[in-house]
């Protein structure tokens, strides 16, 4: 009887450290793609991707940079008042997009340009994304909004 509980205990503990082995693997597939860090274009100047790695690009869109090419191609300049970094999208851009606005776009680089699939403008006039104020604080290039 006490052997049949014993081998009964280390079956038990043998099934939950499995499941929770499958558990984390499955975690760790599902956010594989999921997770985009945020970089400025200042750090990406400073410390290139890698080749193909996908990530989140976020400053103020240059002045007198915004091209509009063929149908939904358009290219532009993203700075953060230290460093520039050329975009390219392929894409219907959002409403409130435009030149010295703020915007975040995910993508990735390729020669030495972002080439984003998704582009995401502030949704009014005042708002700016948090990561994009933060770093143009960082380099003194933001402006409070006028109340």
């Amino acid at each position: 009887m006490k052997n049949l509980k014993k081998k009964r205990r280390i079956q038990v503990v043998f099934i939950a450290a499995l499941a929770l082995l499958v558990s984390v693997s499955l975690i760790g597939y599902a956010f594989r793609d999921g997770i985009n860090l945020y970089r400025d274009p200042s750090k990406v100047v400073s410390e290139p991707p890698r080749e193909g790695e996908i990530f989140r690009l976020g400053g103020l869109v240059e002045e007198g940079s915004l091209v509009r090419g063929e149908g939904t191609h358009v290219t532009f300049t993203v700075t953060d008042g230290a460093e520039s970094v050329p975009v390219s999208f392929e894409g219907v851009l959002p409403d409130l997009f435009g030149e010295n606005q703020g915007m975040i776009g995910t993508g990735s680089m390729i020669d030495g340009v972002f080439v984003a699939t998704e582009i995401l403008a502030k949704h009014d006039e005042t708002y700016m994304p948090k990561e994009v104020m933060d770093s143009l604080k960082e380099t003194g290039v933001y402006e409070e909004p006028e109340s």
